[in-house]
């Protein structure tokens, strides 16, 4: 059995910059990784997450109830593991993934009253982690970036064309719901919290990375 890292944030935290990173951290340890991401945009297994944040369902993200959109990625998670990195990561692999059930925890929670957060939580991990039987990670890292610094970020990446951006991207109140969501759930969940900014400003991806690899290595050795 392997070990499997989560790397979570919302949109313009920088996890894509980071999990790219990890790999070259995890060699010079002697260990070889395997990155996956989800939502798996290039397989037909996320057809419904696409047409979902496309906006082919309502073009506000509450237009799919919380539970039908967290089965539309549940489907997606599953068919990617048993067909692409099953067999490497029971043979022992390290897998880095940008993205998980946990996105789940708070993307779609976030639509939730409050008083229903901790049931929501209990279906999801029955559902994912047990019922359909794909793996925990053995460590989930929630890059935590303020709202305002995520949007400037978002807006350089699309070079200021926010058409570009998907219902939940464009949707500032969502977002704001979804990080109260991802705090509580970290604290559940036991999830490790690193900070992206300091004094309103994003702090170097430097500095990031090594607050990374410190609570990765700690985790793989």
């Amino acid at each position: 059995m392997g070990k499997l890292i989560v790397i979570e944030g919302l949109d313009g935290c920088g996890k894509s910059t980071q999990i790219e990173r990890l790999p070259e951290v995890l060699s010079a340890k002697g260990l070889s990784s395997k990155i996956i991401s989800f939502p798996d945009y290039k397989d037909p297994s996320s057809t419904l997450v696409r047409m979902y944040l496309g906006g082919e369902f309502g073009d506000k993200p509450d237009a799919v109830n919380a539970y039908a959109a967290s089965l539309f990625y549940a489907v997606d998670r599953y068919a990617s593991y048993k067909r692409h990195w099953a067999d490497y990561y029971n043979d022992g692999g390290v897998v880095i993934s940008g993205r998980y059930v946990e996105s789940n925890a708070y993307h779609q929670m976030a639509k939730l009253p409050e008083s229903e957060w901790e049931k929501y939580l209990d279906w999801l991990y029955e559902t994912e982690y047990e019922k359909t039987a794909i793996p925990k990670p053995d460590l989930v890292i929630f890059l935590d970036m303020p709202l305002e610094v995520a949007s400037a970020m978002m807006s350089g990446r699309y070079c200021g064309d926010e058409s570009k951006r998907d219902i939940h991207e464009k949707d500032k109140q969502y977002l704001a719901a979804c990080r109260k969501a991802a705090k509580f759930a970290a604290k559940r969940c036991g999830w490790t919290v690193i900070s992206c900014a300091e004094n309103g400003a994003p702090r170097t991806i430097e500095a990031i990375s090594e607050d990374i690899a410190a609570c990765v290595l700690n985790a793989v050795k």
